[in-house]
C-alpha cells in the first residue's frame, strides 16, 4: 500500500485496498462460543465479506471454554436473515445452506503433552479440504487453538504442502501449547504466520473518535439488521474482533507475500521458536520469552497410569488473575508441563497434585518482552517459510510488537465496513 499525504489541512489519507489475484480458498478453525465473545465479532464480519472467499470449513476448535458447532450454525441463521439485504449491494454472497454445509466439531478441549489425540469431524475435514483438487493450497484461519491443525497433521502429514496456515496466536498459544509444539517440533516445513501481537492494533486505542471502540457500535451498527441487533451481545458493542486480521490479511492484495504491508498486518520471517526446559523450581532470576514454550519436567512418585495422563495442576497467578493448567505423567516417575506466557510480567505459580507422596513446588518467573529473543539450544528450528510480528520498534504499538501494522489500516477497514452495515438498515 501507498501512503498519500495531503498537507493541505494537515490530511492524512491512505489508499484503498489493493486487489487479491484469486479468490482464496479458505478453512477457519475457530473457538467461538467459548469464553471470549470476539469471535463471535470476526464470525459478523466474516460473514458480511464472504463473497470475497471460496469458504470450504468452519470448524469449532475450542481448546478451551464451551464454544460448539451450534455457535456457527446460530451466526449463520442470522445472517440468512440478512442475506436479502446484502444481496441487494453485493453479488457473490455464498448461501447460508453452503456454510452450514461446511461447518464441523472439531476437538473439545486442549490436546494432551503429546499434542493430538484422535481424529474430529474437524480435523478429518481439514484433511478432505486439503487433499481437494485445486490449482490454490487451502488457507487455514486460525482463531483459537491449533488442537484440529495439529491432529490433521498427524493424521495426513502429506497436507503440509498443502495448506498455509495464519494463526491468531498470544493467548490462544497458552490454550493449546502442547499441540504448538507438536506442530513446530514436526512439521517446520510448514508456511505458517504465527501473529503473537500484531492484531492487538485492531482494538488498541489512538483512532480516530469515528472508529472508536465504544462509539463504532453507536454510530453504523445499531439497528442494523439481525447481524447488528446481535453484534450487542458481545462487549456491549465495543469493537475487539482480534481475529478479524486474519480474514483483514486475505482481503488485501497477494496473500502469499507476507511482507507487504496490509490490512491484515505485515510479517517477517523467523527461524527458531523459543522454547526454555527447567528441571527445577524457577525463582525471580529466571527469565524466559514472551509467547514462549516452556516446559517444566521433574520427578514424582511412581505410579500406575496410562502415559500422557493428566494428574497434576500448575496454577498461575498471573496480572489477568489466577488461571489452572493440566500438567501430564509419562510413566517411571517422569512429570511434565507446557506453559506459554502472554505478555511481559512476573508470574507465581504453585504445582500440585492429589497423587501421595506429590511433593508440591512453587515459584516465580520473569516474562520479558522480546519475540523471538535470543536462540537457545533447546528452540525449535524452524524453515523458510515461518513468519512472526515485525520487530522494528517502530511499529510497536505501545508494547506492543508489530503492532502499528494493523492500526494503521484500522479507520480504513471499520470505515469500509461501515457502509456495509448501511446496507441492513
Amino acid at each position: 500500500m501507498i501512503l498519500i499525504c495531503l498537507h493541505l489541512f494537515g490530511i492524512t489519507t491512505l489508499m484503498a485496498q489493493q486487489p487479491v489475484p484469486v479468490k482464496p480458498r479458505i478453512l477457519i478453525s475457530t473457538d467461538i462460543g467459548g469464553t471470549d465473545p470476539d469471535d463471535n465479532q470476526s464470525i459478523t464480519h466474516f460473514l458480511m465479506y464472504s463473497h470475497l472467499f471460496q469458504t470450504e470449513g468452519l470448524v469449532s476448535s475450542p481448546s478451551y471454554g464451551t464454544g460448539s458447532k451450534r455457535e456457527l450454525l446460530r451466526m449463520i441463521d442470522l445472517y440468512a436473515k440478512d442475506l436479502p439485504m446484502l444481496m441487494k449491494h453485493q453479488k457473490g454472497y455464498p448461501s447460508s445452506a453452503s456454510l452450514k454445509a461446511v461447518c464441523k466439531q472439531g476437538r473439545l478441549g486442549a490436546a494432551p503433552f503429546i499434542g493430538y489425540t484422535t481424529a474430529t469431524e474437524g480435523s478429518d475435514w481439514i484433511i478432505q479440504c486439503a487433499k481437494k483438487k485445486s490449482k490454490q493450497l487451502l488457507w487455514v484461519l486460525v482463531w483459537g487453538g491449533l488442537d484440529d491443525v495439529a491432529q490433521a497433521l498427524h493424521d495426513a502429514p502429506e497436507i503440509q504442502t498443502r495448506i498455509k496456515v495464519y494463526w491468531i496466536g498470544g493467548p490462544n498459544k497458552k490454550w493449546s501449547a502442547n499441540s504448538y509444539a507438536y506442530i513446530v517440533a514436526n512439521f517446520p516445513g510448514l508456511w505458517f504466520i504465527e501473529c503473537n501481537s500484531s492484531y492487538y492494533g485492531f482494538f488498541s486505542e489512538g483512532v480516530p473518535d469515528s472508529v472508536s471502540n465504544k462509539s463504532y457500535y453507536d454510530r453504523y451498527i445499531k439497528s442494523a439488521g439481525y447481524l447488528g441487533k446481535d453484534y450487542k451481545n458481545y462487549y456491549k458493542g465495543a469493537i475487539k474482533m482480534g481475529d478479524t486480521p486474519s480474514l483483514l490479511y486475505m482481503m488485501d492484495g497477494d496473500p502469499n507475500d507476507p511482507f507487504k504491508e496490509s490490512w491484515g498486518g505485515s510479517f517477517e520471517k523467523f527461524d527458531h521458536s523459543p522454547r526454555i526446559i527447567f528441571n527445577r523450581s524457577t525463582t525471580i532470576a529466571d527469565t524466559v520469552t514472551v509467547c514462549s514454550v516452556v516446559e517444566f519436567h521433574f520427578k514424582g512418585p511412581v505410579i500406575n497410569i496410562p502415559a500422557d495422563s493428566s494428574c497434576f495442576t500448575m496454577t498461575v497467578q498471573a496480572k489477568i488473575g489466577e488461571q489452572k493448567w493440566a500438567g501430564f505423567y509419562f510413566g517411571n516417575g517422569d512429570y511434565a508441563i507446557r506453559y506459554c506466557p502472554k505478555q511481559a510480567e512476573t508470574l507465581t505459580y504453585k504445582i500440585t497434585s492429589p497423587i501421595t507422596g506429590f511433593a508440591e513446588q512453587s515459584g516465580k518467573l520473569v516474562v520479558e518482552n522480546s519475540w523471538p529473543g535470543k536462540k537457545r539450544a533447546t528452540d525449535y528450528t524452524l524453515g523458510p517459510d515461518w513468519f512472526t510480528d515485525r520487530g522494528d520498534k517502530e511499529l510497536f504499538d505501545g508494547n506492543l510488537q508489530g503492532g502499528k501494522t494493523v492500526s494503521k489500516w484500522r479507520n480504513d477497514v471499520l470505515l469500509d465496513w461501515a457502509k456495509r452495515w448501511t446496507w441492513l438498515q
